[in-house]
């Protein structure tokens, strides 16, 4: 076998080519990730993002709180007769409104990526092409877990007492988390479409807040007028909460359940092709 020899500009010696690679490469190139590590980088870079930007958390701490606090104390004895009771109604319902409502955040943050002209640099990369988008979602589920458990938390405070107990309480957080899951594809497709993030918040706006306030979430639809009861009785987020409140109360509502779990199952089976369409085209 023959070594050859090469001579660097300034250096009166000879280098082997052997010497020469061992210098340059003096270790084992490391294994491709798979799709599950970079899935995992990618949603903790969601997550950094809230260090340097501890703002964000406003829409997962503040607004959570201020919805329990305000509805309970402003409807409770109105529609109850009591804040306590009004409560175990009422909390079910506020979860799902706090978590759905902050799914948009999804992708307005794609949304920005794109603007920055990050998402140009990620999409370069070499590692599994769905990984930027699913890491994003397992971030963003990450704070809607947190969401959840300060809403869940200030209700034990103030009184919410679940017939169904922890285990009810933590199905029912994960039937939401699940369907925030499917609901946030809606937005990260919107997120490709729209050219601003506050086009895509306007956007989301107009469908979120119809949908979490003409529900059941407040008031039970027998005290609506009859064409509104009939809308909110297949309202999506009225079967949620009805899931949700049937999980945590120990009273399981089998027919809004089986349509809460269906419910993101479809909008990831409709939504996910189109949005990894548009992000292999996306110019």
């Amino acid at each position: 076998m023959t070594t050859r020899t090469t001579s660097l500009p300034g250096t009166p010696d000879a280098i082997s080519e052997d010497r020469l690679r061992t210098a340059l490469s003096p270790r084992a190139r490391p294994a491709k990730p798979g799709p599950v590590a970079v899935s995992l980088t990618f949603g903790w870079r969601a997550l950094l993002k809230i260090k340097h930007v501890p703002e964000q958390l406003m829409d997962v701490t503040v607004f959570p709180i201020m919805f329990t606090l305000m509805f309970t104390y402003l409807f409770g004895g109105a529609i109850a007769g009591s804040t306590s009771a009004y409560l175990q109604y009422l909390l079910p319902g506020v979860l799902v409104q706090g978590v759905i409502i902050i799914t948009m955040y999804t992708g307005m943050t794609l949304n920005d990526d794109i603007q920055k002209g990050v998402f140009d640099r990620f999409r370069s990369l070499p590692v599994w092409r769905p990984a930027f988008l699913v890491g994003a979602l397992l971030g963003d589920t990450a704070r809607f877990g947190l969401a959840s458990a300060i809403i869940i938390g200030l209700g034990l405070i103030l009184g919410f007492r679940p017939d169904g107990g922890a285990s009810g309480l933590v199905l029912g957080t994960l039937v939401v988390l699940a369907f925030a899951f499917g609901l946030s594809w809606i937005w990260i497709t919107l997120g490709f479409i729209m050219r601003t993030p506050q086009s895509l918040m306007a956007a989301s706006m107009m469908v979120m807040f119809p949908l979490t306030f003409v529900s059941n979430i407040f008031v039970q639809p027998e005290t609506m007028p009859s064409w509104l009861e009939a809308f909110v009785n297949v309202n999506p987020v009225s079967q949620l909460a009805t899931a949700v409140r049937g999980l945590m109360h120990g009273d399981i509502e089998t027919t809004a359940l089986t349509v809460s779990l269906l419910s993101p199952v479809g909008l990831t089976a409709i939504f996910a092709p189109i949005t990894m369409y548009l992000y292999r085209n996306k110019k």
